[in-house]
């Protein structure tokens, strides 16, 4: 049922911001800060970044926004004029967590999986009542805010993306959610430029999410990586509530099983204590773990197992995130994989392990065309020669590689596995042809910098998806 009351009136932001109204009250629906995305009824936030937002209010206005924050006033509607606009998008972010204090709300970190883990955990509250997340990948300093002013006042249940490129990011958004339950997906080598202590220093910022707990608040930890027990140690700081997945049977969620398939994936588990067999429509063999952190997020969030079930069992992979489809080529058909979205060491061997074990048929090869892996600092080059081993292990046929960094991998592998080098993933987009044969199983993979998604569209462009 849509939302009838206004998200917010002029006389709340002022209230929540300490604003001014420049102007004739209003009411809006919705909120953003691109001019560009403006809905008639929208509330208009004019953010100064690289570009100055009120150089758009106008634009915004003419769009149909019913009003705006600004830091001053300006031409064509009312606005509420605060001192900054970032920090009235934060008062705001937190006005509506007050306002609501009966929204169950939950975060997700994590160096792998974050986006995919929130958007199932949605889909999960979605079915048990009216939810509310984020978009897209909004886990930042403004995107945090930016869900938290968006939430409609009738959620029931909510889940937030938290993310970092530094240390000390993610302490301040979670304290800013408040969440009753907290998860980190795992911890992995990624933006370990930052970090003085490296993947250490990235355990100890990924932990830092329990400081926002509730009280009696439920912290989910990946029990199986490395550094579990800094996770652990920060979860009872916090004084939490520990619930942790992984394939070790003191688990509260145990994986004993994960069998890939054409079309998802079998999933056999214990959650505290009770055997589960369920299916996925996620063949990649690191939902196995994700689907329990899954699981007892949703617990956590007062969803019942049924639904949390259900869930899962319809929930798409995201675009860039696995999806998988059939090219039908000139020369022959062939299935493409795209992870084009992000990747990092971690994901990359997770997604050579899924890739092959994946069916195919007599003569089929399995390939992979992989793009620059970024912000690993110092520990670059080898961590890009290092993926030659899990390619080996995974029994992988060929390997396409563009970039700088992965000339490394493409110099470190046995020449009948080493497919092309370009400088560039426009360069090898622009081969895509020469890139597969009729019948391969094709993943393309590579941090969203190094342009993967490039070759993943020129490769779905040499034919129509069946």
């Amino acid at each position: 049922m849509p939302e009838t009351t206004p998200l917010w009136t002029s006389a709340e932001i002022e209230a929540a911001t300490g604003g001014r109204l420049s102007g004739a009250p209003f009411e809006v629906a919705g909120l953003t800060y691109n001019s560009r995305e403006i809905v008639p009824g929208d509330l208009f936030l004019a953010l100064k970044g690289a570009r100055d937002g009120h150089d758009f209010a106008a634009a915004a206005f003419a769009a149909g926004a019913a009003g705006a924050i600004t830091e001053r006033p300006v031409e064509g509607g009312p606005s509420v004029v605060v001192v900054d606009t970032l920090r009235a998008l934060e008062d705001l972010g937190v006005a509506s967590r007050e306002r609501s204090p009966h929204v169950r709300r939950g975060a997700v970190t994590g160096s792998v999986g974050k986006t995919s883990v929130t958007q199932a955990i949605k889909a999960g509250l979605d079915l048990a009542g009216p939810a509310h997340a984020s978009i897209k990948s909004y886990n930042n300093h403004i995107g945090v805010p930016l869900t938290l002013a968006r939430m409609p006042r009738s959620t029931a249940r909510a889940v937030f993306e938290i993310g970092m490129n530094a240390p000390g990011e993610i302490a301040p958004l979670s304290k800013m959610v408040r969440p009753h339950a907290a998860c980190v997906t795992t911890v992995g080598p990624v933006h370990i430029e930052a970090f003085a202590e490296g993947e250490a220093g990235v355990a100890a910022e990924k932990a830092s999410i329990f400081e926002g707990l509730a009280p009696d608040g439920v912290a989910v930890l990946n029990g199986d990586v490395g550094f579990s027990a800094v996770l652990d140690a920060a979860a009872r700081k916090a004084g939490a509530r520990r619930a942790t997945f992984g394939v070790d049977g003191r688990h509260d969620a145990r994986l004993i099983d994960f069998e890939p398939g054409p079309d998802g994936a079998r999933v056999k588990a214990e959650l505290f204590g009770r055997p589960l067999d369920f299916t996925l429509r996620q063949s990649g063999f690191h939902w196995g773990l994700n689907s329990l952190c899954v699981l007892l997020m949703l617990d956590a969030l007062e969803v019942p197992l049924e639904t949390s079930l259900a869930a899962l069992a319809d929930f798409q992979p995201l675009a860039g995130r696995g999806q998988t489809t059939v090219v039908k080529a000139a020369g022959g058909a062939f299935t493409l994989i795209d992870e084009s979205y992000n990747a990092n060491p971690l994901s990359m061997a997770a997604g050579f392990r899924s890739l092959g074990a994946k069916p195919a048929a007599p003569g089929a090869r399995r390939v992979v065309v992989l793009t620059d892996m970024l912000e690993l600092g110092d520990q670059s080059r080898a961590l890009h020669e290092g993926l030659a081993a899990p390619i080996a292990a995974a029994g992988l046929d060929l390997v396409h590689t563009a970039g700088p960094e992965m000339k490394r991998l493409h110099d470190a592998l046995p020449p009948e596995r080493r497919g092309l080098w370009r400088e560039t993933a426009a360069d090898l987009a622009a081969e895509a042809a020469a890139l597969v044969a009729p019948g391969d199983i094709v993943m393309v993979k590579g941090s969203n910098g190094s342009k993967a998604s490039l070759v993943a569209r020129a490769l779905a462009a040499l034919g129509g998806a069946a």
